[in-house]
């Protein structure tokens, strides 16, 4: 068994774990500063829970000593002091940040390494990257790329027509962070939570605007190459207007530990969940001006014989997912590795990447 450290034993660490596990494959060190949050893995067969705190890199870098790869699921703001830790102790890297000035360093970090950096293996910057890449690679010259995702309660009941469904600290950094963009054939940063737009998809209305890193490494790949390229959040109408009116009217993107008491303290979880996966492409293809759209809904399913929420769901799968492809030779075993990379057929395929097929059953993950 290839042996993973995963770092946080949080809402999505603890899926992974229990993905990798229980096909036989992977034994787990799980990593985290919160005695109560390793309890749930006291006891259990291939998975070793180690409390540590995760600020302490030299320390860090000792207990990943001998791991095939590092699963990191940490909050943002410890993604340099993992990668660095991971680097030291020679094991592959991967992660879900979707804060653009963490990749960056990520990227720094595997200029000469001689194991594998990848890091935004989530929901977005992630699978939303894999499946526009497989439609841009169908057109001659493009256009317009539009990346649009939503984690979403499937039945709203409060002003904000929404549940937390995934790290408060990640939904607050990236409504307040600036945004990439390409525009006009230029690369820009433009304004999180604005050009508010609407739109319908089996009969309900959403809402989308700008949020930050949902493009993964995009912009430099297609800087020069498309027309504008944009990514959004999915979310009901209304939404967008009250937290601009808690993050700008009151000040609270200056104080972000007040705005997550609140969140957290005021607006309820919930397993009952919907992830919205839209893009759409357009451009030439054959002397003709064509556009192709990819779209996917996934729910929350049984994992393992409990219930787990959609984003936890397709954020693990698709981090576990890499990971297996890292694992079995698909992907490179050395440098920086970026989503573009990733063939959505072979993903798809994956035991863990089934989870985005239309087709797929509740989720089960059996040996292979």
């Amino acid at each position: 068994m290839r042996r993973v450290a995963v770092i946080g034993a949080g809402k999505i660490g603890s899926t992974v774990v229990d993905l990798l596990v229980e096909t036989g494959d992977y034994e787990a060190l799980v990593i985290d500063r919160s005695a109560e949050a390793l309890g749930a893995f006291a006891g259990r067969a291939a998975v070793t829970p180690a409390g540590l705190a995760i600020e302490d890199p030299e320390a860090l870098a000792g207990a990943l000593a001998g791991a095939f790869a590092v699963v990191n699921c940490a909050p943002y703001h410890l993604t340099t002091v993992v990668a660095r830790a991971a680097r030291a102790a020679g094991a592959h890297y991967l992660d879900l940040t979707e804060d653009v000035a963490s990749s960056r360093v990520v990227r720094d970090l595997a200029a000469d390494a001689t194991t594998a950096f990848i890091p935004q293996c989530g929901l977005a910057p992630g699978f939303i990257t894999i499946a526009a890449w497989d439609l841009i690679k169908h057109f001659d010259r493009l256009h317009d790329v539009r990346l649009r995702v939503g984690a979403l309660p499937r039945y709203p009941s409060n002003a904000l027509n929404y549940n937390l469904t995934w790290s408060t600290d990640g939904v607050i950094n990236e409504y307040c962070e600036p945004c990439e963009a390409i525009v006009n054939g230029a690369l820009r940063e433009t304004p999180a939570l604005e050009e508010c737009e609407e739109f319908a998809l089996d009969g309900v209305t959403y809402e989308a605007f700008n949020t930050s890193g949902g493009l993964g490494t995009l912009c430099l790949t297609l800087d020069g190459q498309v027309r504008n390229l944009n990514y959004k959040t999915i979310r009901y109408p209304g939404h967008a207007a009250i937290m601009k009116a808690l993050l700008n009217d009151l000040n609270l993107r200056n104080r972000r530990d007040v705005l997550k008491d609140i969140l957290e303290n005021s607006v309820p979880a919930t397993m009952q969940d919907v992830v919205i996966v839209f893009v759409t492409v357009s451009g030439m293809k054959a002397g003709r001006l064509m556009q192709e759209t990819y779209v996917n809904k996934v729910f929350a399913q049984a994992v393992g014989g409990e219930i787990r929420s959609a984003i936890q769901i397709t954020t693990a799968g698709a981090i576990c997912a890499v990971l297996d492809m890292l694992a079995d030779g698909t992907l490179p075993a050395t440098g920086f590795i970026r989503q573009e990379d990733i063939p959505l057929d072979a993903f798809l395929a994956n035991r863990f990447g089934r989870v985005y097929a239309p087709e797929s059953a509740p989720f089960r993950v059996a040996a292979e």
